[in-house]
């Protein structure tokens, strides 16, 4: 860890996530030392399960320590699941558009880098604590990333249990559902600290409203983006490939990607649409060789914009400029897509 301070007067900053053999209980002691009672937080976030668990548990973290804390997603709140979430456990954030900087004394962002977006790239953070890969120019008074974890809400738990702070039942509701909603129910990768938090949180956990959370997933939309998903899919050996052209909502592809996971036949799944000017790709991998991270980084990261994400699930976002350059006609966007495919078959691999 590499500690670097521009100005006498300023902050030192970190470079770095923390060394592994830092214990937790130091962290919570360096995290308290970033904010003050005269502190007003802003706190961002990409609005999924994991990351309002999250928000909320740093939240928690700060009552009575700062003056204010608020919660702000970057992104329109559409799923049915989440939207019932969000009405369940009456989460309070709004979106930034709503964010006043001037207001603010200090920012925060969990379940995020500054770079997975140009929303989160415009502030300058006091605190970032993550689980996915370590991005480039990071820079804050407090960096804890751990991309191993399988959930970033088990993190928050940890704080939480570092800082004996016994959750309410909404908080525990909420960071319970993140880990089972980012971990697949522990089908994707996970560590023992995943397993370990869970349980912990099930203690506390409101259970029914997990379960009417859960059952608030389908609605008549979504089933027409299945039929629809059904209608273009593809199969390339143990490949399932879906263009979906522009969609209203990109989390219909992480749920198609998801759903097509389900079939027999199916080790990877590829979905892919256009949504504020975007091409985002979704990859899902349920093998024991491949990384869908990598495979990201090496098939989409050439064309622009980001991409990565962990060995089971990843993502990229690239801009329809970008992605103008190496395909002109967009009308053909679906097979020259299906084609990098095909042709780089072996790549992240």
């Amino acid at each position: 860890m590499q500690d670097i301070k521009s100005q006498a007067n300023e902050p030192l900053l970190m470079d770095h996530p923390f060394p592994k053999s830092t214990s937790i209980a130091e962290k919570w002691k360096r995290l308290c030392n970033v904010v003050g009672p005269d502190d007003t937080l802003a706190i961002l976030i990409n609005a999924d399960p994991d990351s309002m668990g999250s928000a909320l548990a740093l939240k928690r973290l700060f009552w009575r320590r700062v003056k204010k804390a608020e919660i702000y997603h970057i992104n329109a709140i559409k799923r049915a699941d989440n939207l019932a979430l969000v009405k369940f456990l009456k989460i309070d954030q709004q979106h930034i558009r709503h964010l006043r900087p001037t207001k603010v004394s200090k920012f925060a962002i969990v379940d995020s880098q500054p770079h997975h977006s140009e929303e989160f790239s415009k502030f300058q953070y006091d605190i970032i604590i993550d689980h996915h890969p370590l991005g480039s120019d990071i820079k804050a008074q407090f960096v804890d990333i751990k991309p191993q974890y399988g959930a970033n809400s088990t993190i928050m738990a940890e704080y939480l249990r570092a800082a004996k702070v016994r959750p309410s039942p909404r908080l525990a509701t909420a960071l319970f559902y993140g880990i089972k909603t980012d971990t697949d129910n522990f089908v994707r990768e996970a560590l023992v600290n995943d397993v370990n938090a869970f349980r912990y949180l099930y203690r506390f956990a409101n259970i029914n409203i997990i379960k009417k959370i859960e059952s608030s997933e389908m609605t008549q939309q979504t089933l027409n983006s299945y039929k629809e998903a059904m209608e273009r899919f593809k199969l390339y050996k143990d490949r399932a490939f879906i263009y979906m052209e522009e969609v209203k909502n990109p989390d219909i592809l992480v749920m198609i990607a998801d759903f097509f996971m389900r079939l027999a036949e199916v080790s990877w799944s590829i979905v892919a649409g256009i949504y504020a000017g975007k091409l985002v790709v979704i990859i899902r991998n349920a093998g024991f060789r491949g990384d869908a991270g990598k495979m990201a980084q090496r098939v989409f990261g050439p064309l622009g914009g980001s991409a990565g994400g962990h060995r089971t699930a990843a993502r990229a976002e690239i801009p329809l400029a970008d992605v103008q350059q190496e395909c002109a006609d967009l009308k053909k966007l679906g097979d020259f897509l299906f084609s990098i495919l095909k042709g780089k078959k072996h790549r992240g691999k």
